[in-house]
């Protein structure tokens, strides 16, 4: 494990009275390996991260959150860690993590790491003690190990399946097998045991002390699990009957892990923050967020919408209410490292299947871009007018496309090896940043990238925008200064008697946002444009356009 190290002040540059600053932050996913490269080696680093604070400043954000940089074997894109408390020498070292987050505070802009609890790497001291220790040892009941079925254990424990693809078993070869729900490098661990407990509690106290603010919770939903037997029949898994008791996801005592955690973060001054990833339904979000738990939990639910007003306004009223109930505020996600970018998948028609999609090297059918890129904006502005959190991907300010035709060789994916390759995975969403229009890695650095940044992603560059009043970068500028100026209580109130392709409120101080999801101009409301996400049509917003204006007759002004 890494050692520890005695700090200076670790929140240098920041509000310190600032306790609540995450309610209704602008975060920056960053994912290091594909962000700037500063050696040339072909992965990004945290050189690189600290080399472009200036540019995240100018962006406007207020936090990044890191996805792993820890040293890991990249078995599922560093998912799979196998010291919590260190830096993969690929990336950079502690003392470069200190520099990098000192120059963020400096900007004014906090940190975010990610915490991987699910799971050890299959290379992690623990999970190589227990290899070497016999069955049944103090070693394996860190992790999930049972013995096998059959006359010698030759026989997975049960049919379960991996997220990946294929059994959710491997056995080590003396009777015994382990549960792994991702990859077979991906161990999970057994969070009954108070060593694992308490191993998670140093490990978010050394980041704490060393100045991170927040942490993003991996998996959330799934450390408490239930494997008394006789275990379940996949089947029996995948039946939608099991509310709070499923043996393996959103368990109840999952909530007694997080309440431990937030009497930690609440020793901090201002408290530690935390964000959980939980592939939940929306009903059981809530307590993630609860203030005696986690605090915030992701909202994917407009990742997920279709392009249409009726949806997208139900999910903002939906989401709102849980978090009046929770006490959190929200979080608003259109991209992230898992799914496929929103400028495409807004430019395909709508129901598109995009894994097939994917395996077509995006081709069948063709994406409309100037539809997608039209579309992203919109919903960017739509989003950023919240109440609540707005979680941004890198290169969406860019308006940087889906990668769909990486070839089968570079892919780094588990998911395309276990699908036997009928899942391409989530690299197309990975490869790195332009940030010149020039050079055989467009500036992300050296001559080759982990992933090959295609020549199309020139058009795309950081230097080719920059002068440029009309670019999406510039866009993404405009609407965080706009939002920085404007937000203000977390309440928004429906503008009435809209047409039924319009999604428009007022936020507090009289100023509204107003979304046109059809394709033909609407009337715009009286008041004073402050942003919009494409040009206007005298006052009239045109299909698939995000208007800001501060209204003449607001409600409640």
């Amino acid at each position: 494990m890494g050692s520890t190290t005695v700090l200076g002040d670790v929140t240098a540059g920041l509000p310190h009275e600032d306790a609540t600053w995450w309610r209704q932050a602008v975060v920056y996913q960053i994912y290091p390996r594909s962000f700037a490269d500063s050696n040339g080696d072909g992965i990004g680093d945290l050189p690189g991260i600290t080399a472009k604070v200036p540019y995240l400043r100018e962006l406007g954000v207020d936090a990044v959150w890191l996805s792993p940089f820890y040293p890991s074997a990249l078995a599922d894109g560093g998912y799979d860690v196998d010291d919590y408390r260190d830096v993969d020498p690929r990336i950079g070292t502690l003392a470069q993590f200190d520099e990098m987050r000192a120059a963020l505070h400096a900007a004014g802009i906090r940190v975010v790491v990610d915490i991987v609890p699910n799971h050890t790497s299959n290379r992690h001291v623990w999970f190589q003690e227990a290899l070497a220790s016999p069955p049944g040892s103090r070693a394996r009941e860190r992790y999930v190990f049972r013995h096998g079925l059959g006359e010698h254990g030759e026989l997975p424990p049960s049919d379960w399946t991996s997220t990946f693809g294929g059994p959710a078993w491997h056995p080590v070869g003396d009777g015994d097998w382990y549960l792994h729900l991702f990859a077979p490098e991906q161990p999970d661990l057994n969070w009954a045991d108070d060593e694992v407990r308490q191993e998670f509690l140093t490990t978010l106290r050394f980041w704490a002390d060393r100045g991170v603010d927040g942490f993003r919770i991996d998996v959330a939903h799934a450390l408490a699990k239930d494997m008394a037997e006789p275990l379940p029949s996949q089947a029996d898994l995948d039946a939608d009957t099991w509310g709070g008791a499923h043996p393996l996801e959103d368990r109840d005592e999952v909530h007694d892990i997080y309440r431990e955690w937030r009497r930690l973060f609440d020793e901090y001054d201002p408290p530690r923050t935390a964000v959980a990833e939980a592939w939940v339904p929306a009903h059981r979000r809530s307590r993630y967020a609860s203030p005696e738990g986690l605090g915030q939990a992701f909202n994917f639910d407009l990742l997920e919408a279709s392009w249409d007003a009726a949806s997208f306004a139900s999910i903002i009223d939906k989401n709102l209410e849980l978090a009046r109930e929770s006490g959190a505020s929200s979080t608003w996600v259109l991209s992230n490292h898992d799914v496929v970018r929103h400028a495409t998948r807004y430019a395909l028609p709508e129901g598109t299947d995009l894994a097939a999609w994917l395996l077509t090297d995006g081709t069948d059918p063709r994406p409309d871009e100037e539809r997608g890129r039209r579309r992203a904006r919109a919903a960017t502005l739509l989003t950023l007018a919240l109440p609540g959190s707005a979680y941004l991907y890198q290169g969406e300010e860019l308006g940087l496309p889906e990668v769909a035709d990486l070839p089968a060789d570079v892919l780094q994916d588990p998911t395309f090896v276990r699908s036997g390759g009928e899942q391409k995975g989530r690299d197309g969403c990975r490869v790195p940043l332009p940030w010149a229009s020039h050079g055989p890695t467009l500036g992300f650095g050296g001559e080759h990238a982990h992933l090959p940044v295609p020549a199309s992603f020139e058009r795309f560059a950081v230097d080719r925008q920059e002068g440029d009043a009309d670019s999406t970068l510039a866009f993404y500028r405009r609407a965080l200064a706009a939002r920085r100026r404007l937000q203000g209580a977390e309440t928004l109130t429906w503008l009435p008697d809209v047409p039924a392709s319009v999604v428009a409120f007022v936020r507090p101080g009289g100023w509204a946002s107003v979304t046109n999801f059809g394709t033909t101009s609407v009337p715009m409301p009286a008041g004073q444009v402050v942003v919009s996400s494409s040009p206007l049509d005298g006052d009239r917003v045109p299909g698939e356009t995000t208007v800001w204006l501060r209204l003449e007759d607001a409600p409640g002004r």
